[in-house]
């Protein structure tokens, strides 16, 4: 395994980590069940895997839950990233609340599914979407580090300004975005407009701050395995179908820029998986990979990327393919 580490963090991450949202029970693209996430964590510890990035909004609750029950008598061996403003009422239906009132009960809740004391990290999963003013949801934040729930204060798909803004209040030290091969500069989520560019804005932000970044759906939810083709149907319930990026012209794009990929030269032996992993792997920028599996044998496979380097030439020829077909 490999480790990286940053100035505003006390810990060596495994530049592969754990997401958590396969854990959900919930929208995924293949079936599993608690025991496959359970054995699925248990695993990566056991291959060197110390990042478990969670949130009480995957299957409200749930992902918790798994998690918790995984890692009990290991707690001193990992670092466990959960988020906090999109809690849900009684029928399940989600929002968006980063109110003071909300984030300080979230933490309470996920701690007790957790099974834990305290959290390394707690990040604020989204900006609001009603008003709530920046000051109020960092304030709140500061109060729970204080308190000792968590170690860790850092922030989910916000802008750089607000990243800016948000440490005058407490100390952020980590950013979470999207960001794979192909979405270096996303501009949308499944249509969720994004207020930051990952390569152009925060790259250069958390080099500079010393601030941990972490990737999320760093095989862009599949594509990147090379297992999805211009025929594929995705199930009902699968979140895919609500993702226009995997539908019509721009699959096709983004499959075409697939192939051109997996023709360059260094890469004609290559699995996809590991392609994609290798190529964010390359990126110095990058702390720890948050990679979501569904089974222990999937787990194994992310970690064959680590068997082999993509070389600096590679990546940048993929960059330029990647400008070229935006």
């Amino acid at each position: 395994m490999k480790y990286r580490s940053v100035k505003k963090i006390d810990f060596d991450f495994s530049v592969i980590g754990f997401g958590c949202w396969g854990a959900s029970g919930k929208g995924s693209w293949t079936k599993h069940s608690d025991k496959d996430q359970i054995e699925a964590i248990q695993k990566a510890i056991e291959l060197g895997i110390n990042l478990f990035d969670v949130a009480p909004v995957y299957g409200n609750g749930h992902a918790e839950e798994v998690l918790g029950q995984a890692i009990k008598g290991q707690r001193d061996k990992i670092f466990i990233a959960t988020k906090a403003g999109l809690p849900w009422n009684d029928k399940g239906e989600v929002r968006n609340d980063v109110s003071a009132e909300s984030l300080l009960k979230e933490i309470d809740e996920s701690l007790t599914r957790l099974g834990v004391d305290n959290v390394d990290l707690l990040q604020v999963h989204w900006p609001t979407a009603n008003d709530v003013p920046l000051e109020e949801t960092m304030n709140a934040m500061k109060s729970i580090k204080d308190s000792g729930k968590t170690r860790y204060i850092g922030l989910s798909n916000f802008s750089v300004s607000d990243i800016q803004k948000a440490s005058e209040i407490v100390d952020v030290v980590s950013m979470q975005g999207l960001y794979n091969m192909f979405e270096q500069n996303a501009e949308t989520y499944h249509n969720i407009p994004l207020q930051y560019r990952v390569g152009r804005e925060v790259f250069p932000y958390v080099k500079e701050n010393g601030l941990a970044f972490f990737p999320y759906s760093p095989l862009f939810q599949g594509l990147l395995t090379g297992k999805i083709t211009a025929d594929t149907t995705f199930g009902e319930g699968d979140v895919r179908n609500s993702n226009p990026k995997l539908h019509g012209e721009q699959r096709e794009k983004y499959l075409k820029l697939l192939n051109d990929v997996r023709n360059i030269e260094a890469l004609k032996n290559k699995k996809m998986n590991e392609i994609a992993m290798n190529y964010l792997i390359a990126k110095e920028e990058i702390t720890s990979i948050i990679a979501t599996v569904m089974n222990k044998d999937e787990v194994v496979a992310n970690l064959k990327a680590l068997e082999w380097e993509m070389s600096k030439e590679t990546v940048l020829e993929i960059d330029r393919m990647v400008e070229k077909a935006e």
